[in-house]
């Protein structure tokens, strides 16, 4: 997608990467199966025994716009004129170092 030039989609994805491996840490340090529904990440981080610096946590907020777009059309109009393909990909080089992480802790 990011090839493509289509950078809020290629952010909404990044920010599904996230979620689903946060929801898989949550489970993993949860007795339940059944991780939250929500799609704050920091909500899912918060109840894992993950520890972020005060930075990741701010990423982690700046990703849950692009939850939204996906979820609310109206709202990619707004994002589109934010994110460029500089800024996009400094966005998904953060993703990529975070999901490794992720990653790591399963």
């Amino acid at each position: 997608m990011y090839k493509a030039k289509t950078y809020v989609y290629s952010l909404f994805f990044a920010h599904l990467v996230l979620e689903k491996l946060a929801k898989a840490n949550w489970i993993k340090d949860n007795e339940s199966n059944f991780p939250p529904k929500t799609h704050n990440l920091l909500n899912i981080i918060s109840k894992t025994n993950l520890q972020f610096s005060i930075p990741e946590e701010d990423f982690f907020a700046k990703m849950d716009q692009f939850q939204l777009e996906g979820r609310y059309p109206d709202y990619k109009f707004e994002l589109h004129k934010k994110f460029d393909g500089v800024e996009t990909k400094k966005i998904l080089d953060q993703v990529n170092e975070i999901r490794k992480c992720l990653l790591k802790n399963l």
